[in-house]
């Protein structure tokens, strides 16, 4: 029986995630998931696709902790060699600020024009068709994604999947079994294969969602990654072996899957996963 074995979110926007047992999924996606993100001086957010900056922000722990009643629902932060602090608080700020190495604030609240940070992989066939006029190797600052209405710094979709059935296969074309943290999902699905745009995923007893479009790779999957270390082969093989057309934009190198959430529910790992045919 397909099940779910595996539910992470990341509260704080490229930090480490956290490894759940249970999660509730809401029409924004996993409760506390990207609701946090790092304002940098040049008023862009941080995110790891631009490693120079922000790849040590991988290393950042952040948890959160539900509502509770008429308790609002927290983040603290835990960056390497400084106490736990709450996020939101000049602690938080100082503790990733010494470990990135420059000021930076931690945020709820979207900049009115939100830009990120982007290197563009120099390896052949990382970079997407809707980006053909980028030159690889380049820094350049793009368009950060937001959902304004749910207040969550996701780049597309508000869930994140991949499948065992394509972890098994990418493991085979790489000749070395890769770790799942490397893309960053929300949800790992015992599924043989992944579900096509438009098929349907009930999780659980009530949670439903619907897959939107393979998910397109950037360096972040050969960064380094707690006990996963830097391994920049991996995006050869991605490029040679997952690079695909994605509807409505072009052909990129993908892996994993974007989800919309068409039914909320509370997810548990061990629950059954329906993929229903299209």
């Amino acid at each position: 029986m397909n099940r779910v074995i595996g539910i992470r979110r990341h509260p704080l926007k490229s930090a480490a995630a956290e490894l759940v047992t249970e999660a509730f999924i809401g029409k924004h996606g996993l409760d506390g998931d990207r609701t946090w993100t790092c304002l940098d001086a040049d008023g862009t957010i941080g995110s790891a696709k631009q490693p120079r900056l922000w790849g040590t922000l991988l290393d950042v722990k952040a948890f959160f902790q539900p509502a509770q009643g008429d308790t609002p629902g927290t983040v603290h932060i835990e960056a390497p060699g400084a106490a736990p602090a709450l996020a939101g608080t000049a602690e938080a700020d100082k503790a990733v600020s010494a470990w990135l190495g420059r000021p930076v604030r931690l945020t709820r609240s979207a900049p009115q024009q939100l830009k990120r940070h982007h290197w563009w992989p120099d390896e052949p066939g990382m970079i997407p068709d809707w980006a053909a006029d980028k030159t690889p190797g380049d820094d350049d600052i793009v368009t950060a994604g937001h959902d304004a209405e749910g207040g969550r710094f996701f780049d597309y979709g508000p869930v994140h999947l991949v499948t065992t059935g394509a972890l098994e296969r990418l493991s085979a074309e790489h000749g070395r079994e890769v770790d799942p943290t490397r893309f960053r999902p929300n949800l790992i699905l015992d599924l043989p294969e992944d579900p096509e745009p438009g098929q349907r995923i009930a999780i659980g007893p009530d949670a439903v969602l619907e897959v939107a479009i393979p998910t397109p790779r950037c360096v972040i999957p050969s960064l380094a990654h707690g006990d996963a270390l830097a391994d920049r082969a991996l995006l050869k093989t991605l490029a040679a072996h997952h690079r695909i057309d994605v509807p409505a934009f072009g052909r990129a190198t993908c892996f994993g899957l974007y989800a919309n959430v068409l039914a909320v529910g509370t997810v548990t790992i061990g629950d059954r996963v329906t993929a229903a045919a299209q």
